[in-house]
């Protein structure tokens, strides 16, 4: 099977289990629904975004036993709303309305990169240096924290910051050291680097915006 399959097993599942979490405990509050709409939302994108434009790192084949691991570990993002909607806290109104906001900007980073980069590689390899990728060389990883940020800021608890670290430290940052060894080979990679940023956006970048190659990224 490939990683895709457990990895959307998970997405398209999740609104299922936030709606399951909010019945078995009764919880019909405004924090537990506006959750629903924001991660259920997201997960069902996720299956659009793979029908329309795949993500090739997911295509990889894998053993059952390790992708059955692999949706275990990605399942860990199931504590934010078990801790929302267990615990009955309700978050303020300014804080829900902060994580909706910071929510549609990584949903638009995220899925918005990833349509670039796609279909720029459909057509032509090469280097990206416009568009999302312009200032940021990983806008899809800026927005998907951005997106999980805001899932565990609804929760109001330290556990989801916790679990978000660690698959930026073990997943994300490993992922963008990969990419950066590999979009090193073109020669004006390093013009590249200097006016973007790694995961946060150079914006303040003062000098020559002319890129020697903007049709595509590896």
């Amino acid at each position: 099977m490939k990683v895709k399959h457990f990895v959307n097993l998970h997405k398209g599942t999740t609104f299922f289990f936030v709606l399951g979490l909010m019945w078995v405990y009764q919880n019909f509050t405004l924090g537990p629904w506006v959750y629903l709409a924001l991660h259920g939302t997201y997960g069902f994108l996720w299956l659009l975004k793979d029908k329309i434009y795949p993500d090739k790192q997911w295509e990889q084949e894998v053993a059952v036993p390790v992708g059955v691991i692999g949706f275990l570990i990605v399942c860990l993002y199931w504590v934010a709303p078990f801790i929302l909607i267990s615990s009955r806290v309700e978050p303020a109104l300014p804080l829900v309305a902060l994580a909706i906001a910071m929510n549609v900007l990584g949903v638009f980073l995220h899925y918005g990169s990833d349509a670039q980069k796609y279909y720029t590689l459909k057509y032509k390899s090469g280097l990206i240096t416009e568009g999302f990728f312009a200032r940021c060389r990983n806008t899809n990883y800026l927005g998907e924290i951005a997106i999980y940020l805001s899932f565990a800021m609804l929760a109001m608890h330290w556990l989801p910051l916790v679990i978000l670290g660690g698959f930026a430290a073990g997943m994300f940052v490993p992922n963008m050291l990969k990419k950066e060894k590999s979009l090193a080979r073109y020669p004006e990679f390093e013009a590249y680097q200097t006016k973007s940023g790694l995961l946060i956006p150079k914006l303040l970048f003062v000098g020559n915006d002319q890129s020697a190659d903007t049709s595509a990224q590896a």
